[in-house]
């Protein structure tokens, strides 16, 4: 490990003016949901309203952060009907993420939430289960304060291209490849 010096000079101040950001947590690597759920404790916690909607989740899910939002008032709400690979027909599956697309959007262009999560959207859109266009074009005309957070692997260039802050999250190990196998409290 290098030793390194700390800093002694604060970074340079932004002047421009504050307004909603669009950020995008993408990568192989794990981190990316639980950085969005940061984000969304984060403002519940300075009182700004949030809405949270999973793209891969079922509605009945009842993992981890699906209890404590409960408990702490912030609405979390699955879209889909879990991993592909146990659908039992991939055409339902699309439907469900164009109808989530649908509640997402109204609630985006709405501007009663301060902070918007899409989580997991990348897939429905990697699949071609939602088209990109309507989401780039409801991130670029929605009310200035409001801030979206989308999740997910692979997100699109354009929309890399289009967001105001993008982390890749990148896979350097990660405990199932050692054999272990998800665990509660941490997978879910």
């Amino acid at each position: 490990m290098d030793i390194v010096a700390p800093p002694t000079a604060p970074s340079p101040k932004a002047e421009g003016e504050r307004r909603g950001l669009i950020l995008v947590h993408t990568g192989h690597g794990k981190g990316k949901s639980t950085a969005a759920f940061g984000l969304a404790l984060r403002a519940h916690g300075r009182g700004k309203p949030v809405k949270i909607y999973q793209f891969m989740k079922v509605p009945s899910a009842r993992f981890g952060e699906h209890r404590m939002f409960e408990q702490l008032g912030i609405p979390i709400e699955g879209l889909g009907d879990g991993f592909s690979w146990k659908s039992r027909d991939l055409e339902h599956s699309a439907q469900l993420a164009r109808d989530g697309w649908t509640r997402a959007e109204a609630t985006i262009r709405a501007g009663e939430h301060f902070l918007v999560v899409l989580d997991e959207i990348t897939y429905p859109l990697r699949y071609g289960w939602q088209p990109l266009e309507p989401v780039l074009a409801c991130l670029r005309e929605r009310p200035a304060h409001v801030h979206v957070v989308l999740t997910g692997r692979d997100a699109p260039r354009e929309l890399i291209d289009l967001a105001d802050t993008v982390t890749e999250m990148a896979l350097v190990k990660h405990h199932h490849q050692q054999g272990v196998p998800a665990q509660r409290g941490i997978e879910d």
